[in-house]
C-alpha cells in the first residue's frame, strides 16, 4: 500500500488492483513506448529499403532486450531525461539511443524515432496497453463472475421464487431463471467486447507520411505502416489525421460500461435478496458488520461493487465524450485523459474482485424463498384467468381481479372461487392443482 496516495486504488485497494499495474502504471506506459520504437527501429531494418542497414539476430536481440529488461532503473533514466525535454516521448527516444550508442548499434541510433511523430508510438503503446489488459485480466475476471452466476442458476433452476414488478408480487419465477438473465446478457456483451478490433495508425505528424515520403518518395509506407501495426496484432487505421481517432476505444468503454451497468443492476438484486432473508452471509470469524449493532452482516461486497462500477462507468462516459473529439489535426487534450484509462480499468476491476468475493460467501436460503412465494398466492390469479379464457368463460380477467386486487387473499379462497365456476371438475381439478410453487412456467428450461 502508498500510505500518502490520493487515489484509493493505489492506497486502500492497492493490492486488489496489483494485476493491472503491468499495463497501466507510469513504468508500464515507458516500457510499452519502448517497445514501440524498438519494434519500429528492427522493422525499419527488415525493409532493406533505406540507408538503415540490416541487423543481425544477435543486434536484433539487443534492441529487444531495451524493453524486454525494462526495470525501475530504465524508468528512473527516462525520467531524468524527460527533466530536460519535458517531453515524455522524446525522453524515450533518448533513452533508446543512449542504450544503442554502447553497443555495435552505435552507428544507427538517429534511427530511432524517424519519421515518426510522439503520437505514432502513443497510440500503439495505449492499442496495444488495452489490448493486452483486457486479455490478461478483464476479460478473464469477467469470465469468473460469469462462471459463478451461471453456477448458481444451474443449481437452483428449480427453486420456485416470487417475482416482483414494480416491486410488487408477480407470476412466480425460479431463482435459477433469474441468475442466468444476468449471465445472458454478460455473454452477449463479452461476445461484442473481443470482437471489437482495436485500431492503431503510423503516419507521421499529419497522417500523412510527409517525413517519411520526403525521405524515401519510393518505399511504399502504407504497406510499411499496414504489416507493422498487423504484426504488433492490432488493426491498422491508414487514414488519420496525427492521432488515430479513439473511435474503438469508445467502442471497447461503451461495451465494458454495460457490462458494468449489467453488474450495477445484479448487485443491486442481490442487495435486495439479502435483505429479503432470501439470500444468507455466512459471517467470518473476527469481522465486524457495525460499530454499534453487533448483529450485522452488511452486503459491504455487493455495496464496494456497485460503488466502483459507478466511478469507473462515469470516466468510461467521459471517455466515450472526449476522445473522438480534437481540435483541426490533433490537440493535446487527449493525452491527459488516456492516463486515466487506468482508474477506469482500476475501479472496474476493484468491482469485479468485490463482486467475486460476496458470491463467495452466500447461501441460497431456499426454505425463506419459498415461504414468501407461498405467501402471495394471488400470483396464480393470472394462471386461473388464463385457463378460464380458454374455456370459454365470460369476464375471467374481470372476475379474479374482483377477487384479489388490493386483497389479501388465501389459497383457500381460491379454492371456493374455483368451486363456484361453471365449467367441468376435470378443469376444476386442473385448476386446483396450480399452485405459486408449480407455476413458473419455462423458467427452470430457461436456466438450463
Amino acid at each position: 500500500m502508498i500510505n500518502d496516495a490520493i487515489s484509493p486504488l493505489d492506497g486502500r485497494y492497492f493490492e486488489k488492483t496489483r494485476a493491472l499495474e503491468p499495463y497501466f502504471s507510469e513504468l508500464a506506459l515507458m516500457k510499452y513506448r519502448t517497445m514501440v520504437e524498438c519494434e519500429y527501429l528492427i522493422a525499419l531494418s527488415a525493409l532493406g529499403k533505406t540507408a538503415l542497414r540490416k541487423f543481425s539476430p544477435s543486434e536484433t536481440k539487443t534492441i529487444r532486450e531495451i524493453y524486454e529488461k525494462f526495470d525501475d532503473a530504465s524508468y528512473k533514466k527516462i525520467k531524468v531525461l524527460e527533466e530536460t525535454t519535458n517531453h515524455d516521448v522524446k525522453a524515450v527516444e533518448y533513452f533508446i539511443k543512449d542504450a544503442l550508442a554502447k553497443t555495435a548499434l552505435k552507428d544507427c541510433v538517429e534511427w530511432v524515432h524517424f519519421a515518426i511523430t510522439s503520437e505514432d508510438t502513443n497510440n500503439i503503446a495505449y492499442a496495444l496497453i488495452l489490448s493486452a489488459s483486457l486479455e490478461k485480466v478483464i476479460v478473464p475476471e469477467i469470465k469468473i463472475i460469469l462462471g459463478e452466476i451461471n453456477g448458481l442458476a444451474k443449481k437452483h433452476k428449480d427453486l420456485p421464487m416470487l417475482a416482483r414488478t414494480h416491486g410488487q408480487s408477480a407470476s412466480p419465477t425460479t431463482f435459477g431463471k433469474e441468475m442466468k438473465v444476468f449471465a445472458s446478457r454478460i455473454e452477449k456483451q463479452l461476445e461484442y467486447l473481443v470482437a471489437v478490433k482495436i485500431r492503431a495508425k503510423l503516419n507521421g505528424a499529419t497522417g500523412n507520411y510527409n517525413a517519411h515520403f520526403v525521405a524515401y518518395p519510393r518505399i511504399d509506407w502504407l504497406a510499411f505502416s499496414k504489416n507493422f501495426i498487423h504484426d504488433l496484432c492490432l488493426e491498422p487505421n491508414l487514414i488519420s489525421t496525427q492521432i488515430e481517432c479513439h473511435d474503438n476505444y469508445v467502442a471497447i468503454f461503451d461495451t465494458l460500461r454495460r457490462i458494468n451497468t449489467i453488474l450495477i443492476d445484479f448487485s443491486q438484486d442481490m442487495w435486495r435478496y439479502i435483505s429479503d432473508g432470501w439470500i444468507i452471509q455466512k459471517p467470518k470469524a473476527g469481522e465486524t458488520g457495525s460499530s454499534t449493532m453487533p448483529h450485522k452482516i452488511n452486503p459491504i461486497d455487493f455495496e464496494n461493487s456497485e460503488g466502483n462500477l459507478g466511478l469507473a462507468n462515469a470516466l468510461f462516459e467521459f471517455f466515450a465524450r472526449k476522445l473522438p473529439v480534437s481540435r483541426l489535426q490533433r490537440d493535446l487534450s487527449d493525452s491527459t485523459v488516456e492516463r486515466t484509462f487506468g482508474a477506469a480499468f482500476g475501479h472496474s476491476y476493484l468491482a469485479y474482485v468485490m463482486l467475486l468475493k460476496g458470491l463467495r460467501k452466500i447461501e441460497i436460503n431456499e426454505t425463506k424463498i419459498k415461504q414468501d412465494l407461498m405467501a402471495h398466492p394471488e400470483v396464480i390469479a393470472e394462471a386461473i384467468q388464463t385457463v378460464l379464457r380458454r374455456e370459454g368463460v365470460e369476464m375471467p380477467y374481470e372476475k379474479l381481479k374482483e377477487l384479489t386486487r388490493g386483497k389479501a387473499v388465501t389459497m383457500d379462497d381460491l379454492s371456493r372461487f374455483i368451486d363456484s365456476l361453471k365449467v367441468t371438475d376435470k378443469v376444476k381439478a386442473e385448476l386446483k392443482a396450480i399452485t405459486p410453487l408449480n407455476y413458473t412456467g419455462l423458467a427452470s428450461k430457461l436456466a438450463s
